[in-house]
């Protein structure tokens, strides 16, 4: 097992027998040097799970703009330069939130994120956003005053349109909602413990035959 994180010598030890690669959704240089050196060393991965996200106090356009660089943007970025080490026939999962359900969004921004055709248009739907933010006229074209569900729906949205990419490799790209779980980012009154959290991932990275779709518990929900 490798394990990515911003802090290897953190990160190391919390998973015993993981080889633990530096690399951060926010520097470009790391996902690239990451990717060369799996090539370099004849790496093929089963899964990719891209796990990492932030979630941000306050709500602007800062936040905004930093938010959906991390949890969209650089989750794309570090998929689109380790797929090819994906194997045929593999996985990728997408770690998102019940925050990120359609039922945040209101039209048109619901129809737009739901129907995304292309990875270019879930990018310009997340810089419409932030710019909407910006201009103060972001509820008004439908989308919420919460970055983070934002992130995660353009996330979902992406989801969908990466299995269709994919499709010719047999390569199952699925997301999941873990729940509410005590981490960092979780906060020490989450209602889930990190073993639940994780045994919901590891599921969906188990799912057999899914693609395009998004569970909780292995058991798949509704977008």
């Amino acid at each position: 097992m490798i394990l990515g994180s911003r802090d290897p010598a953190k990160a190391r030890g919390l998973v015993p027998g993981a080889d633990v690669r530096a690399i951060d959704l926010g520097d470009s240089a790391t996902i690239a040097a990451l990717a060369s050196a799996l090539a370099g060393e004849g790496i093929t991965l089963d899964a990719l799970v891209n796990n990492a996200a932030i979630s941000m106090r306050g709500f602007d356009a800062k936040v905004a703009e930093r938010t959906l660089a991390i949890n969209l943007l650089g989750t794309l970025q570090v998929t689109a330069a380790l797929a090819p080490r994906v194997a045929d026939g593999g996985t990728i999962v997408m770690v998102s939130s019940g925050m990120g359900e359609l039922s945040v969004l209101r039209p048109p921004a619901r129809g737009r994120v739901e129907h995304a055709a292309s990875l270019t248009e879930v990018e310009a739907l997340a810089a419409e956003f932030v710019a909407g933010v910006r201009a103060g006229n972001h509820e008004a074209a439908g989308w919420p005053s919460s970055a983070y569900s934002v992130s995660k729906a353009l996330l979902n949205g992406a989801t969908r349109v990466l299995a269709r990419e994919l499709a010719d490799r047999r390569i199952r790209v699925n997301a999941v909602c873990p729940g509410w779980v005590r981490t960092d980012l979780g906060g020490p009154h989450a209602p889930r413990d990190v073993s639940e959290g994780v045994a919901s991932i590891v599921a969906t990275v188990l799912e057999p035959r899914a693609t395009s779709g998004w569970f909780r518990d292995g058991q798949p929900i509704g977008w």
